[in-house]
């Protein structure tokens, strides 16, 4: 296992032991059965496969190897962020079957996965297998008497998981095109994020997705791209290395989508940061450095950096004519010019750059990326987004670019918030606080005097309020921001992020209103099921939002799966990663006072259940012929509701702990237990639960069930405790 020592550590903790697990092995066991193959196992315990298939059978067990490759290959987030406290780097490359140069690439550019895992890698003492000793054995046959009561009560497993890559999403009649002409663009609800386009058996658009696009009045998709991967623009470099392979399963993947009606448009940060060897090759081009990692930019002020960069987005475009355009950010978290947002100084540390205005060097960049694309396609679509861009000088670039640019801006930017008596306001990823906000649309207002075209960039299906559902079923929100938008003479949408692509839910509100939509899916029981919207958006007006602590680190992406400790872990949650027991970053410092913020999501729970409650009552009203639309939201609404009263109830739980009070604490780690096997019961019926594109499946059915070990466990503790 060569070269590991390119492998970040950080800032390293001692990882978080599996109390509820007689021994670490048998985590390692339980996490990975059935998504790594045996044989790989049994190298990491350093144990014969009849061993592993006997410790895995002492805990209920059974041999299942069917859907590893799949796993491997498209839900290789989810096996290192289970594994990311129990194995060493050497463990976990043999788990997924990776270099480590592969690794590294993954966690860098795989949507700030290091970020995701809070930017260590913890520190494991490497488990392996060890026969149990009689104490060992009797309480590995206690977990095995927990799954049986936990599974008794559930329905069979019907649907395994990444069932949905080869089943029609969208079970809705066909939607015409917009009759504007509109952009319609949406993230593939499938795709891999980091490198998809070395892997064509991983096929982030299958035909039966591109079909369902089309058939929402879908016109365009998107997927992240990075220059030097397709194109070696800054010369022949080992960056670049199998840039033809990639250009050409691009030509394929975009003259499939032509035959749908649809285009690609590829999101590029560029230039990218390079990390110091590159430098070797241009060491005239290095600019400021990242303030994370060992990153520098490539400097734009530089005209030489403008024009290969331009040069190379050409080149792209002329050897893939069917691609449809591409949309770029240029203050990204990502380091790219000098003035982006990652530099490690402000003003920028390059001396080059610091003399000269931002939004010049912003502007240079776009106009770079706009005049190579238009030279290798002219009718390209080039779209820059205005995201971070200071209000003090964002109207100096609109002045400097040509009016075949789109501006694209976050629609709910600023929207002021009131939650619990608490003001705050939205930066983004908001759809339970409808848009437009004041800063899209006073950017809309300059861009449409330069004589720009504009696009609101919005969630439409779910956001990280809570993205482990399809989408989430509150249309009066949704339409709410839609007719505002319309109002404003908006035509051309992002639909999503990676998160959202569903395709179906409210992307159909784009084409018609609630009440046509639910008379179309549910016929003489729409005015129930528009009670149960209400219900819903009412509830969800609830979310505790301000900036976006409470998106990217509160517990409502992971729900149940999220793990409960009897003392603080004293370990900082991460964006989109890992909430742990971090209750004061989840309500953003102190900016929701605790007793305010568990409320919120106690009421926003109780509302759901409410609209829950309506859908139970009219279940047997639902005609034969609708009950595949009913069961689709069903699943939705009802593992949205485990997801939202799990938070409150993790909250909660926290609240208890700090204050001693174990009798509450019993009360909720029954309630949670009962959740994990309500969520069960939905994961059984539907593989879309869970998951999203760029974090993969958030949990898996072992895991949730782990969820009541760990409860049972601390059930046992507190008892032995006997306190309150």
């Amino acid at each position: 296992m060569s070269n590991l020592a390119i492998l970040p550590v950080g800032n390293a903790q001692p990882a978080l032991p599996c109390q509820h697990f007689p021994m670490p092995y048998q985590a390692v066991i339980w996490r990975n059965w059935g998504m790594v193959p045996m044989a790989r196992l049994a190298q990491i315990l350093d144990c014969s496969e009849d061993q592993l298939v006997h410790a895995a059978g002492a805990m209920g067990l059974q041999p299942q190897d069917d859907l590893c490759d799949t796993w491997c290959q498209r839900g290789y987030q989810t096996i290192i962020r289970q594994n990311w406290h129990l194995l060493s780097y050497e463990q976990l490359l043999v788990a997924i079957a990776w270099t480590p140069e592969k690794l590294d690439f993954i966690l860098r550019e795989d949507d700030f996965f290091w970020h995701k895992l809070g930017y260590f890698k913890p520190i494991v003492d490497s488990p392996r297998y060890t026969p149990l000793n009689a104490e060992q054995a009797r309480a590995t046959a206690q977990l095995r008497h927990w799954l049986e009561d936990a599974l008794a009560p559930l329905p069979p497993q019907s649907a395994a998981p990444f069932a949905f890559l080869h089943q029609r999403l969208n079970h809705a009649a066909p939607t015409p095109a917009a009759a504007d002409g509109g952009l319609r663009m949406i993230y593939s609800y499938s795709a891999l994020y980091g490198d998809p386009l070395l892997d064509s058996a991983a096929d982030p658009f299958p035909d039966e997705l591109l079909a369902d696009y089309a058939a929402a009045g879908v016109n365009a998709l998107w997927m992240q791209a990075v220059l030097y991967l397709l194109v070696p623009w800054f010369g022949d470099t080992p960056y670049s290395a199998q840039h033809e392979l990639r250009i050409a399963n691009l030509r394929q993947l975009t003259a499939r989508l032509r035959k749908h009606g649809l285009k690609l448009m590829l999101y590029i940060n560029e230039p990218r940061a390079m990390p110091e060897p590159f430098f070797q090759f241009h060491p005239d081009w290095r600019g400021c450095k990242d303030r994370s990692t060992d990153l520098y930019t490539l400097c734009t002020s530089l005209p030489e950096v403008r024009e290969k960069l331009s040069q190379g987005v050409e080149t792209l475009f002329r050897l893939v004519p069917d691609l449809g355009g591409l949309f770029c950010i240029s203050m990204s978290e990502n380091l790219t010019n000098c003035w982006s947002r990652s530099s490690l100084a402000k003003p920028t540390a390059c001396p080059r750059c610091a003399q000269r205005p931002p939004a010049d060097v912003v502007a240079e960049v776009i106009n770079a990326i706009n005049d190579g694309a238009r030279r290798g396609k002219a009718d390209a679509d080039v779209i820059a987004w205005s995201w971070a861009w200071p209000s003090a000088w964002d109207a100096d670039v609109l002045c400097q670019l040509p009016k075949n640019v789109k501006v694209m801006s976050v629609s709910e930017t600023a929207v002021p918030t009131h939650v619990g008596g608490i003001d705050g306001v939205v930066s983004d990823y908001s759809i339970s606080k409808p848009g437009p906000g004041p800063v899209a649309s006073r950017l809309w207002d300059l861009a449409r005097a330069q004589g720009l075209d504009v696009v609101a960039k919005t969630q439409l299906n779910n956001t990280w309020e809570n993205s482990a559902v399809p989408y989430l079923p509150v249309p009066d929100l949704v339409e709410e921001h839609l007719q505002g938008l319309r109002a404003k003479g908006i035509s051309n949408f992002m639909l999503s992020w990676t998160l959202g692509g569903f395709p179906g839910g409210n992307i159909r509100l784009l084409h018609h209103s609630k009440e046509e939509l639910a008379q179309m899916d549910f016929g003489k029981a729409a005015p129930d099921i528009l009670r149960a919207y209400r219900c819903f958006s009412d509830a969800f007006r609830h979310f505790p939002l301000h900036g976006t602590s409470q998106l990217y680190l509160a517990p409502q992406n992971y729900g149940p799966h999220n793990l409960l400790y009897d003392s603080p872990t004293d370990y900082r949650a991460t964006m989109i990663g890992c909430p742990y027991d971090d209750l004061k970053a989840w309500r953003g410092g102190e900016h929701y006072p605790e007793d305010v913020f568990e409320n919120e999501f106690r009421l926003l729970s109780d509302g759901w259940q409410d609209g829950l409650d309506i859908l139970r009552r009219v279940a047997p009203a639902i005609a034969p012929t609708q009950r595949q639309c009913f069961d689709d939201l069903w699943h939705v609404a009802e593992a949205a509701y485990c997801h939202f009263r799990s938070s409150y109830l993790q909250i909660a739980f926290v609240r208890r702990r700090q204050a001693e009070d174990h009798a509450a604490m019993r009360d909720i780690l029954h309630d949670e237990i009962a959740l994990a096997q309500r969520l069960l019961a939905v994961m059984n019926g539907d593989s879309r639960i869970g998951f999203e594109a760029s974090n993969h499946y958030y949990y898996t059915r072992n895991s949730i069930i782990e969820k009541i070990f760990n409860c049972q466990h601390l059930l046992a503790t507190l008892g032995n405790n006997n306190q309150n």
